[in-house]
């Protein structure tokens, strides 16, 4: 599956931003998404996951309450809805895509990850 993410920005400290992820091919719905994040000189961050069907979801501490992972199988896209922004929530965004279980902060080597795109949020 190749992936194609989207909807970053520069946004003020407060506000709100929805990243998609647009995904090719006709079996998307087999596969669990996530959304991980970067910053220069640190490791990659699990931030979100979504099962195939989109009843389970996981997200890091330090997003929860704000963050919301959703997908629509028929669009063939994982959506990541950000709230209450925060200068730290700056980084690279990536959407990664497994065959097997939930996407969660254990989750390691998954095999398809689209570009990033940057959201950058000002105090």
């Amino acid at each position: 599956v190749q992936l194609q993410a989207s909807g970053g920005g520069l946004v003020q400290a407060g506000g709100s931003l929805r990243l998609s992820c647009a995904a090719s091919g006709s079996t998307f719905r087999r596969y669990t998404l996530g959304w991980f994040r970067q910053t220069p000189g640190k490791e990659r961050e699990f931030v979100a996951g979504v099962s195939s069907d989109g009843g389970n979801t996981s997200y890091a501490d330090s997003v929860k309450g704000r963050f919301t992972i959703s997908r629509d199988n028929a669009k063939a896209t994982v959506y990541l809805q950000m709230s209450s922004l925060k200068p730290e929530d700056t980084a690279m965004y990536y959407c990664a895509a497994d065959a097997g279980h939930l996407i969660t902060s254990s989750s390691r080597r998954l095999p398809y990850w689209g570009q990033g795109t940057q959201v950058t949020v000002s105090s």
